[in-house]
């Protein structure tokens, strides 16, 4: 039963994403060109190698194709997934903004006095559109009349919304992309706990989560977030998962940079999804080797506080789950506890436990506008720090993304937390 609702929710989804990219290519190409014309084939072949780049980017990289060919894919196929995202939002708006254009453009044609016999004047943009209609598709001109110049306007209208809209979500994408490219900024938040000892106070840790190492993001991109986090000069670091997308053997030279983290407590990390997509255990191994200690439903006691790590809930496909009991059952509550869980949806194990604090990310605070309703509704905080019960939960947005390395309204950051005791 559970694999026909599969079937069938998977169907729905492509038959949904099938629609909206009919209804983009019909709004940017079929309405914006003349049936069989030149421009119109060009179009088509142009609009619909973009779905063939994304789908075989996300392929190759959940297939594990050889590293060079996931690098040739996917810029084209994730940038083309945003792109056409920010398109299909600018033609929705153009729809409330096509009807009032052309009712201005019928109001140009009319005759000043309506005594008045002679034929109006053809407006430019009905000369321009023509011209380019006739040379894209060889025809003789059009006879002038009221269908022809009905045509005509409805031509231009809708060359004029689909390039409007091709222009915002261009230079959308542009801006989002330069926005991950640039790096991540510092965000610095402070935490009070009740149990942290006076001589804690002012304790700083780096939280960073969501790098996403991949066939995008590489090694220059790694030094620019180590630069950022030792920048800060922090007491701890902590690393909550979703470091890379793709193997070792493929982006070891990429995680390099990590091994210059410096950190007076130094520096920890615990798995995301997205390492069990890539292969936990070496990836464990490998950042043990730069450095890093790796929490695997583990805990330390550092001399102001427990610091204590579990595994990310996709672990619990290869029964390497979240382990609360392992990480937190036995320790001393009467000290104060900091909890590394990449997903904040383990967020009430964590008040079952007694954590003070707990470390998230994983949401990217929704990297593309508007998807941060749809993560919003999926975890129970998008980013930022929210208080459940005695636990309080912290949710980075995150250093990099995933898929299109572009972020709109969810920019990237690296959070310095402040640890207040509440004695100080």
């Amino acid at each position: 039963m559970g694999v026909v609702i599969g079937v069938l929710v998977g169907a729905g989804v492509l038959a949904l994403l099938a629609g909206l990219l009919w209804y983009v290519w019909r709004r940017t190409v079929r309405d914006t060109t003349r049936p069989r014309s030149r421009a119109r084939r060009a179009g088509t072949a142009v609009f619909f190698t973009g779905p063939v780049l994304a789908f075989a980017a996300l392929g190759a990289e959940r297939g594990g194709a050889p590293f060079l060919l996931q690098q040739i894919l996917a810029w084209p196929g994730f940038l083309w997934l945003a792109f056409a995202l920010y398109l299909l939002v600018g033609l929705l708006v153009g729809e409330a903004v096509r009807p009032l254009l052309g009712r201005w453009l019928a109001r140009r044609e009319r005759p000043s006095d309506a005594s008045e016999e002679r034929v109006p004047a053809r407006p430019a943009f009905e000369d321009e559109a023509r011209r380019a209609d006739e040379a894209g598709r060889g025809a003789q001109p059009q006879q002038a009349g009221t269908g022809g110049r009905d045509v005509t306007r409805r031509l231009f209208v809708s060359r004029a919304v689909a390039a409007t809209a091709a222009t915002a979500a261009a230079a959308t994408v542009g801006h989002g992309t330069y926005g991950v490219l640039r790096g991540p900024r510092i965000k610095r938040v402070t935490v009070p706990l009740a149990k942290l000892p006076r001589a804690a106070h002012g304790f700083r840790i780096a939280v960073v989560s969501d790098i996403h190492l991949g066939p995008v993001l590489g090694e220059g991109f790694a030094r620019r977030v180590v630069d950022t986090i030792n920048s800060t000069q922090p007491d701890l670091i902590a690393v909550v998962g979703d470091l890379v997308d793709g193997s070792v053997a493929d982006l070891a030279p990429a995680a390099r940079p990590l091994a210059h983290l410096r950190a007076r407590h130094g520096a920890y990390f615990v798995t995301g999804n997205h390492e069990y997509f890539s292969g936990a255990e070496q990836w464990v191994d490998h950042v043990r080797s730069l450095g890093l200690r790796p929490l695997e439903n583990a805990r330390t006691e550092l001399p102001y506080f427990d610091l204590a790590g579990v595994n990310d809930v996709q672990g619990e496909d290869e029964g390497e789950g979240p382990d609360f009991v392992k990480a937190l059952g036995d320790r001393d509550r009467t000290r104060a506890s900091v909890l590394m869980a990449h997903q904040p949806v383990v967020i009430h194990d964590a008040v079952e436990h007694g954590v003070d604090l707990q470390l998230s990310g994983h949401t990217h605070g929704g990297q593309l506008w508007p998807n941060n309703f749809v993560a919003d509704l999926a975890n129970p905080t998008l980013a930022g720090l929210e208080r459940y019960g005695d636990t309080q939960l912290y949710v980075t947005r995150g250093a990099g993304a995933w898929g299109p390395p572009v972020r709109v309204g969810a920019p990237s950051d690296i959070t310095v937390v402040e640890l207040a005791s509440l004695r100080a």
